[in-house]
C-alpha cells in the first residue's frame, strides 16, 4: 500500500535517534522522543494486542509500552544489558500523548542531510510500507526510518491503556 504522503522526501533530512532491533538498524526523528529510559516493571493490559506490553507509571504518566519486536513479526529475544525503553510522543486525535518502544538499545543520534535520504522501495502488492517515513543510505548502511503514528498503530495502543487505566 502506498503512503498518502505529499511531502517531498527531502523535508525528511535532518536529526533521527537510531536504535537497534536484532541487526537492522531503525531511526525516529529526534523531535519526537521524549526520553531514553532503563527497562523496568510493565503491568499488562488485559485483551491488548500482543504487540501491546502494557503500561508502566513513570513519574505518575501511565505510559503504553510496545513491543516492536513483536509489532514487525521478527523473533522474540531476552531483554539484555543494552535493551531499553525510548518514550516517544505521538498525535492521537489533535493531542500529544507519550507512548514507550521496547528497542534491543540505542545506536546514536545521527544528523541525515536530504542526499542520505529516499523513499521506500515498493514491497509488492499487499504488504503496507505506510509505516515508513523514508530509507536513510547513511555511514555505509541502510536505516529504516519509522513513520511513528503508523508504526505503533497509536489509536490502538493508547485505547488499550486508557481500558485498563479505567478498570482500575
Amino acid at each position: 500500500m502506498e503512503s498518502p504522503r505529499t511531502k517531498s522526501y527531502s523535508e525528511f533530512a535532518g536529526k533521527y535517534l537510531t536504535f537497534r532491533l536484532g541487526a537492522e538498524e531503525y531511526g525516529i526523528q529526534i523531535l519526537r522522543v521524549r526520553e531514553i529510559i532503563g527497562l523496568m516493571d510493565v503491568t499488562p493490559v488485559p485483551r491488548a494486542p500482543a504487540h501491546l506490553c502494557g503500561v508502566i507509571n513513570l513519574r505518575g504518566r501511565i505510559i503504553p509500552i510496545v513491543d516492536l519486536r513483536t509489532k514487525f513479526g521478527m523473533a522474540q529475544f531476552e531483554p539484555g544489558p543494552e535493551s531499553c525503553i525510548i518514550v516517544l510522543d505521538v498525535t492521537f486525535e489533535g493531542a500529544i500523548h507519550h507512548m514507550g518502544i521496547l528497542v534491543d538499545g540505542v545506536c546514536e543520534v545521527l544528523n541525515i542531510p536530504e542526499g542520505e535520504i529516499a523513499p521506500p522501495p515498493p514491497l509488492g502488492r499487499g504488504i503496507d510500507s505506510r509505516y515508513l517515513l523514508a530509507i536513510a543510505k547513511s555511514k555505509g548502511s541502510v536505516k529504516l526510518l519509522l513513520d511513528v503514528e503508523y508504526a505503533l498503530e497509536v489509536s490502538e495502543a493508547l485505547v488499550a491503556a486508557d481500558r485498563d487505566v479505567v478498570a482500575r
